[in-house]
């Protein structure tokens, strides 16, 4: 088989072209197939914004074609992965969340026969759908049921993005168990794949079916609250739900419980487990109209191609860096508090990203320096600015701001063009109270910056939401070789622990964890 790197593909392209691309490559049409792995938009000069492709192709002179040593042309062999599990447990391991990482760790331990008891704290994702509308119309927020908290983990409500900087053999695998459980099959091919909110919640739930079918237990609305250990060892996990108290026996607990889980990284300190407070990054949710950011991004092809993205990154003086992360076209800015009297953002899209807002993170990088070395002090400093957002608005508004009056470029600080998105609605007011001084700093001096890279980003009538607090763990649980925690048996996966960062990076982490289970 031949990899052929780097094709140019104009804007439109079809499958017949695709065929005669390759066969002018590769100097032959002797080709009896043609698939594109890989398909990415390269917009840098906004008058030739084109595709650049990635093919496999099969033809029936392959040596000769690999011997002309051809630019861009390689011999290929796909790599498969092969769970390598070696044994059974004992007992039923338990897994503590049903975000990614539970979810894949679930799977493979189910299929090898392990029968997993999964627990989660919040509800099934119809439930839990239900719940995050109710919250988000003003209603009551329920603290185990939420954005942060239920099937599917944080990831649910975003933007389903899966693209990750990972090298590893397991993320093909990642991408192809998603496709058989409801993805879309270009998620396997576009550079930056996203399934959508929408498609996500019906892929977590068949995912949750497969788990089960394999002898798996799934029990929602069910809380670890403590960890009983004997000797050094995992003994027992001790879980409530609405029936009350119950102690499950077994020699391995995985923790997947995602950024949010304050109570339970508490606990599992005191219990006597090494964990570090590490950086993080806090600040704003920054809304433009999808109209404007796809023009800036594609030029003339914008109307050509599917809702743009962007991702920058800046370094200020002092080392401090800002940069915009999970990047939402056509979405929507929204209410992601865990806790009560508390304000915080995230963004979500669906599958069409047909929203008339782009939104984004606008991050600031903090670390130890900033808020105390202590393991759980980066919570407490996220916990200090969600209060006080909530404080500012009185309620379960989101405090925002103009980008023009943010800036002091203007005295209206009032929605114009841009119309802010997040519900229940928004309180418009000087984001100076709520985040610190060196986090608005920080983001003014970046905004400058920023808007020479896409001309107009710090356009006056851009939004500003905040707090956008939870884009990672404050938290690193430190484990071994072997995945494991200071207390043998107990495993941590995923970005709770502070072991990835998104969909697809958890979901292998999730992997690798399984393969611990079953080699010890």
């Amino acid at each position: 088989m031949i990899k052929i790197v780097n094709l140019r593909a104009e804007i439109g392209y079809s499958q017949r072209d695709v065929f005669w691309l390759t066969a002018k490559k590769l100097g032959t049409e002797s080709i009896k197939n043609v698939k594109v792995i890989r398909r990415a938009v390269d917009a840098r000069r906004k008058n030739d914004v084109h595709y650049v492709l990635t093919l496999e192709a099969e033809c029936d002179n392959e040596s000769y074609i690999l011997g002309q040593n051809i630019k861009g042309v390689e011999a290929y062999s796909p790599l498969k992965y092969t769970f390598p599990g070696e044994k059974i447990p004992k007992k039923r391991p338990v897994i503590v969340g049903t975000g990614p990482a539970g979810l894949f760790c679930a799977l493979y331990l189910a299929r090898m026969g392990a029968m997993p008891i999964v627990i989660e704290r919040g509800a099934d994702v119809d439930e839990r759908t239900k719940a995050v509308e109710t919250f988000w119309k003003g209603l009551e927020l329920d603290i185990n049921t939420n954005v942060q908290f239920g099937e599917g983990g944080a990831g649910t409500f975003s933007d389903g993005k899966l693209n990750t900087g990972t090298h590893d053999v397991r993320m093909r695998t990642v991408l192809e168990e998603f496709v058989r459980y409801g993805a879309p099959e270009d998620i396997l091919v576009d550079s930056k794949p996203h399934i959508g909110t929408d498609i996500l919640r019906d892929v977590v739930k068949n995912m949750r079916k497969e788990i089960i079918k394999h002898g798996a237990e799934v029990r929602f609305l069910t809380k670890l609250t403590d960890i009983m250990v004997d000797k050094g060892k995992v003994c027992a996990a001790v879980v409530e739900d609405k029936n009350g108290q119950e102690i499950i026996e077994t020699d391995d607990i995985v923790l997947a419980i995602g950024h949010s889980a304050r109570d339970t990284m508490e606990m599992i300190l005191k219990k006597g487990v090494m964990m570090e407070a590490k950086p993080f990054s806090v600040g704003v949710r920054i809304e433009h109209s999808q109209d404007f950011i796809s023009r800036a991004m594609y030029g003339k092809y914008a109307q050509d191609l599917p809702p743009a993205d962007y991702k920058m990154a800046v370094h200020l003086d002092g080392r401090r860096s800002v940069y915009t992360f999970c990047m939402c076209p056509g979405g929507q800015v929204v209410a992601a508090a865990s806790e009560k009297e508390s304000v915080v953002t995230n963004g979500m899209s669906y599958s069409k990203r047909d929203g008339k807002n782009a939104n984004s993170a606008l991050l600031v990088s903090v670390g130890p320096g900033d808020f105390g070395f202590e393991p759980l002090c980066g919570i407490e400093f996220q916990q200090s600015i969600e209060r006080k957002a909530y404080e500012v608005a009185g309620n379960y508004f989101a405090p925002a701001q103009t980008v023009g009056s943010f800036m002091g470029k203007s005295s209206t600080n009032k929605p114009q063009s841009v119309i802010p998105t997040y519900m229940p609605g928004v309180y418009f007011t000087d984001l100076s109270k709520v985040l610190p001084e060196f986090v608005s700093d920080s983001l003014k001096a970046a905004l400058v910056l920023m808007d020479r890279k896409i001309k107009g980003f710090a356009d006056s009538d851009a939004i500003l939401t905040a707090p956008e607090t939870r884009s990672s763990s404050p938290v690193r649980f430190v484990r071994d070789s072997k995945m494991q925690l200071s207390i043998k048996g107990l495993y941590s996966a995923g970005e709770g622990g502070g072991h990835a960062g998104g969909i697809t990076s958890s979901a292998v982490d999730g992997i690798r964890v399984a393969e611990a289970v079953m080699s010890v």
